[in-house]
């Protein structure tokens, strides 16, 4: 039905000003945060309660013995890097804030969990696999974004618990690739918690990327060679302008690229929301597709940051954003009896996956909803309903010329 009521809602959008009631900007971050805990509850729930390991169900192509171990550390990894920015607005005396306190207290305990030797939901961290590596540094890169209402909410027997398990990650060697990322991320992290760090771990994945593989407007090659895919978005550009955040916070070299960076996460972040269509669809292209929303991360962190491009308000991708989470979110079959995600673009679609994308992998969808760390007030919620680049264009507006990045830029 919500997705019914949307279809009709960009339909109007046609239609002369006045005719159509649009949602304000309070209805869509109520629906935000809706969706958002719809997704992460069960993970979080389980989590907190030791039974992950029992209740989260394997979907996968995978033939791989150890994939099932290592898909738990998926979904609490990457389910703590999307909701972390909302957790960290802390508790308030609302209806979102009372909810926000809940999952504060579930991610916090659920942590404990994961890193307890006796919890039963003890997760891999360590190299009888490679995936770890990864799915600890989208863990790290949410502990960053909420250093208060998660990293310090949690006693230092659990902090020290999970400094272990970031160091059993340095055994696991990256492959030439955006994996690089994934080991500066770690660093990263243990540079900001503990102020000891592997410099070559960190250094080399950033400076392969700002030395060698950058291709222009905005494109960094997934190691050497160029993919059309969403990975610049999901992984290469939020890793890379937080990396250099920390990097310049402790005046390390390398730093001074941030600003560099920052405008080339700006132009992806254009990019990403003229890949959105009048009807509120995107395309369907490249690897990794069934994480769904989460190939929005590039816009939704520049969102957060508050770095978004002066001719992209917040309104307008908050608008887009909110289209596009109706059309592909709202259909009961995304999710299985128990409100596990199921594998799919739209639905139940494992054929569209790769190998290595499992249950736990899904949850890289949660990205999309970073600017819920951006308070009620803040104008990317205030402002009204605006419309959005391809909306604008199909309706005979003049949207005016797409210029791309020149030179190094």
């Amino acid at each position: 039905m919500k997705t019914k009521v949307w279809l009709l809602a960009v339909l109007a959008s046609f239609l002369p000003n006045g005719l159509f009631a649009h949602p304000t900007g309070g209805e869509d971050r109520a629906y935000w945060v809706e969706t958002l805990v719809k997704i992460a509850d069960p993970v979080l729930v389980n989590l907190s309660e030791g039974t992950l390991k029992k209740n989260m169900p394997f979907e996968s192509l995978s033939d791989d013995p150890l994939r099932k171990d290592v898909s738990y550390l998926e979904a609490v990894g990457r389910t703590i890097c999307g909701i972390a920015p909302w957790l960290e607005l802390g508790p308030e005396d609302t209806k979102e804030g009372k909810i926000r306190s809940k999952y504060i207290k579930l991610a916090v305990q659920g942590l404990r969990n994961a890193v307890n030797p006796q919890s039963p939901d003890y997760l891999v961290f360590d190299n009888r696999h490679s995936q770890p590596l990864v799915d600890a540094a989208f863990l790290a890169q949410g502990l960053l974004r909420a250093p208060r209402q998660l990293w310090g909410n949690l006693d230092s027997e659990t902090q020290s618990r999970i400094i272990t398990e970031l160091k059993r990650t340095r055994a696991i060697k990256p492959k030439e690739s955006n994996w690089l990322l994934f080991a500066s991320m770690v660093e990263t992290a243990l540079l900001e918690f503990t102020n000891e760090y592997d410099t070559q771990r960190l250094y080399y994945g950033v400076n392969r990327f700002l030395d060698n593989w950058y291709k222009g407007d905005a494109w960094y090659g997934d190691g050497e060679e160029f993919h059309l895919d969403y990975y610049n978005s999901l992984v290469i550009h939020p890793m890379l302008t937080d990396l250099l955040y920390i990097m310049k916070k402790h005046n390390m070299k390398g730093g001074e690229f941030l600003n560099k960076q920052l405008t080339r996460h700006q132009r992806m972040a254009m990019q990403l929301e003229k890949l959105i269509s009048p009807e509120a669809t995107y395309p369907v292209i490249g690897r990794s597709i069934v994480y769904r929303l989460g190939v929005f991360h590039a816009l939704t962190q520049i969102s957060l940051l508050e770095m978004l491009p002066k001719k992209l308000s917040g309104a307008q991708v908050r608008c887009a954003l909110t289209a596009v989470m109706h059309r592909q979110l709202d259909h009961p079959v995304n999710f299985d009896k128990n409100g596990w995600l199921k594998i799919g673009f739209f639905g139940s679609q494992i054929e569209m996956s790769e190998a290595y994308i499992n249950t736990g992998s899904l949850y890289m969808c949660t990205a999309v909803f970073l600017p819920l760390g951006l308070p009620a007030q803040h104008s990317f919620w205030s402002e009204s309903y605006m419309e959005w680049t391809n909306l604008k264009a199909w309706k005979g507006i003049d949207v005016g010329a797409d210029k791309a990045l020149r030179g190094n830029l």
